[in-house]
């Protein structure tokens, strides 16, 4: 399968416990690379994500080590902050790269580095490693950061972020390959001058092991008062990206409509927002539950009749391919797209797995869910495309094909 083994030292914001896309992405994917012989070393923070407090058994401390599933994990000192807040949250991001940087200093030397976004400043200390150690650094792009800052909202456009961009594009010049998790990512690069024979597209995917049809968990079901209900799920991050209260304003519309649910799963920086407009309107028809551990998810999967993903209506989130299509996929779930139409809209189209509505009109969305309920037939269909689509999109196959790469610029091949 491969010519040599490659001792990887991976740069990222977030690892398990964590149960975000990028945790999820590294390490699922870590875990087929030991399978074939390579070594992984992850340096990363604290689990602490989303809201900035550590996780049981944890101590925010300058540096200890931990092995998960065989990958041996570094995690260093951060300044620990919710995802919410700009300046809370660039001093998060600025303590990881100075860490990370630090905890190098007394690692083996390895064959390649490699950093993920969307934490940028995780990028700039996978750079950093790089060029202290003498060897070829590769950027995984999961986010066109900082265009997606400005996008939800949370940065204005100003001098500092026009540097901040110049350090994106001196970042992606100087790696040796960058593996983007979208076409859109790669024109965008390309648009910009960045060479497209480096840019490898490497899309998302899902763990087929873990996310496969399983029957509803009852007593979740009762537990969660959903017996006999139409359920539509939102299972991941509740962000400014996300623009949740759209489902909310299509719950409230929904409310003479008493078999239709909305299950909400995680947190995230308008989650507290959003279930203070759940009680002031009054919807008995939106359940919130708040990030559980990853082996878990499955069963809040296993209530769902839908799955609801959404996004800001944003140009910036044409680009972009949220995680949890896949997931739902895997579950052989139908897909209700809410986003801007782009890639992920392409996506559903293509494959035929579900449908896709505008973003940011929530009579549309309400309209589409009762359509949606009572088109069975249309349902099994999509269920069936789902399961089909998925085995184009698994974690193995996005595994093998990034240490295909990494493989290529060890050995100083082309990508």
């Amino acid at each position: 399968m491969h010519t040599i083994f490659v001792h990887i030292l991976f740069i990222t914001e977030n690892y398990p416990p964590e149960v975000n896309a990028v945790a999820s992405r590294v390490s699922e994917r870590a875990a087929y690379w030991l399978r074939w012989g390579h070594k992984v070393t992850v340096i990363t923070s604290v689990p602490n994500f989303p809201r900035g407090k550590i996780y049981k058994g944890y101590r925010n401390l300058p540096y200890q080590v931990e092995y998960i599933d065989g990958v041996r994990v570094v995690r260093v000192i951060t300044f620990i902050a919710r995802n919410k807040g700009v300046i809370r949250r660039l001093l998060d991001f600025n303590s990881l790269m100075i860490s990370a940087f630090l905890a190098s200093l007394i690692q083996k030397t390895p064959d390649i580095v490699v950093a993920t976004s969307p934490q940028f400043f995780a990028a700039v200390a996978g750079w950093l490693i790089a060029v202290r150690f003498r060897r070829p650094f590769v950027f995984e792009l999961s986010d066109l950061w900082p265009a997606s800052v400005v996008a939800v909202g949370a940065m204005r456009p100003s001098f500092g972020m026009r540097m901040i961009e110049k350090l994106e594009l001196h970042l992606y010049r100087r790696a040796m390959a960058v593996i983007a998790l979208t076409k859109s990512f790669k024109n965008d690069l390309v648009a910009r001058g960045i060479p497209s024979k480096k840019i490898v597209v490497v899309q998302n995917g899902v763990e087929l092991s873990m996310f496969k049809p399983q029957l509803k968990n009852q007593e979740l079901n009762k537990q969660l008062g959903l017996v006999n209900k139409f359920v539509l799920g939102y299972i991941g991050t509740h962000g400014m990206a996300h623009d949740l209260l759209n489902v909310v304003k299509a719950a409230e519309i929904l409310k003479p409509e008493d078999d239709i649910r909305f299950l909400f799963v995680g947190d995230g920086a308008e989650r507290d927002m959003l279930a203070e407009e759940v009680k002031k309107r009054k919807l008995k028809n939106v359940i919130m539950v708040l990030t559980q551990p990853k082996d878990t998810i499955p069963d809040y999967w296993s209530l769902c009749d839908v799955s609801l993903v959404h996004l800001k209506d944003s140009p910036t989130f044409k680009t972009v391919i949220p995680s949890k299509i896949f997931e739902a996929m895997g579950m052989g779930l139908p897909i209700l797209l809410v986003a801007p139409k782009g890639e992920a809209s392409n996506i559903i189209e293509t494959d035929k797995v579900g449908v896709w509505i505008p973003a940011a009109d929530p009579e549309v969305l309400a309209r589409t869910v009762i359509d949606i309920k009572m088109d069975e037939s249309l349902m099994n269909k999509w269920k069936k495309n789902s399961l089909n689509s998925a085995k184009l999109h698994t974690r193995e196959i996005q595994a093998q094909k990034m240490i295909d790469v990494l493989d290529a610029v060890v050995e100083h091949k082309e990508v």
